[in-house]
């Protein structure tokens, strides 16, 4: 029997009975595995308990913290490490080795891994998907998602997806990579960028109105990757006909055509998204920022409460 590796695992889930099934096979040499889960309505918690996992439930209060910076400040945590894995990823063999090994080593407080995204059974490795870094592994009590200012947009969901840890300290790269293999059809990729739409439209706002992003990590152009990719957003949100340039750039410049039938589809969709991103951008300036919704038909992933959330195991 192999030896557990003496990290903690989380993983954010809300009806994933589809994806966890493999993710929680590829993560059963962590000496401990959270799902922390909002109020899922399928089998995500029965299947996460025959895996072993400690489920708690997240219950949202509509503001902040969400999923995964409020996990990381209450889960009880009995390892100083935590690798956080969405559903749809799978960390490997390999990966888990060098894990092992790095911590071993301790000369970094966190590292980023990268990602390979499958889309349609194909790895798009061109088009700007890959490299794809992440800061995934790291010492807990070190690292916090950052706050970006979208938390007054309904229907983001509950959990940090492009947000970026912030974390004292030095980090690491890990040359193994982690797969990132949705089992879901494309009705689900559509509805999730539907939120994530939201999000990005108020991001773009708050980067044309000049709005403070302190307590996040900021924007510089001989930063590291994402320093950099935050510099050029900047740049990127004041510029016309984002949906074209956002294929031409996927799909010529950056080779998407290298991935054949699903870089195309792939590289489509990316461009109808910005055009999502861009048709809300406009709702937000015509109305100066806020959108009158009715709050009894939001839509958020989970309920919202405003009472304490305590952790029971």
């Amino acid at each position: 029997m192999t030896a557990k590796v003496p990290v903690s695992v989380l993983i954010p889930a809300l009806n994933e009975e589809l994806n966890l099934p493999a993710c929680l096979e590829s993560v059963e040499r962590a000496d401990e595995v959270f799902v922390v889960d909002s109020q899922s309505s399928d089998r995500s918690i029965e299947i996460s308990e025959q895996y072993g996992a400690k489920v708690v439930q997240f219950h949202f209060n509509g503001r902040w913290p969400k999923k995964k910076n409020w996990s990381l400040e209450n889960l009880p945590f009995r390892n100083e490490w935590v690798l956080i894995v969405d559903c749809d990823e799978r960390i490997t063999p390999e990966l888990w080795d060098e894990i092992e090994q790095v911590i071993k080593d301790d000369n970094f407080n966190g590292y980023y891994l990268n990602r390979k995204v499958f889309f349609l059974g194909k790895w798009i490795r061109y088009g700007g998907k890959y490299p794809d870094w992440n800061l995934r592994l790291f010492r807990h009590q070190l690292g916090r998602y950052e706050n970006l200012n979208t938390e007054d947009i309904p229907n983001t969901g509950d959990n940090e997806v492009h947000e970026h840890v912030i974390l004292q300290g030095n980090v690491g790269y890990l040359k193994e990579d982690m797969l990132h293999i949705d089992f879901r059809d494309i009705y689900h990729w559509l509805q999730r960028h539907n939120r994530y739409s939201n999000w990005e439209a108020r991001v773009y706002y708050n980067l044309l109105t000049g709005q403070d992003d302190s307590g996040t990590i900021g924007s510089n152009l001989l930063g590291n990757a994402v320093q950099r990719k935050r510099f050029l957003k900047k740049i990127w949100v004041r510029l016309p006909f984002k949906p074209l340039l956002r294929f031409i750039l996927f799909y010529f410049i950056r080779l998407g055509f290298l991935d054949g039938r699903p870089g195309y589809i792939y590289g489509r969709l990316l461009s109808q998204y910005e055009y999502q991103i861009g048709v809300k951008l406009y709702e937000l300036r015509k109305f100066g920022g806020q959108l009158n919704i009715d709050k009894e038909h939001q839509g958020n992933d989970s309920k919202t409460t405003s009472e304490p959330i305590k952790v029971k195991l």
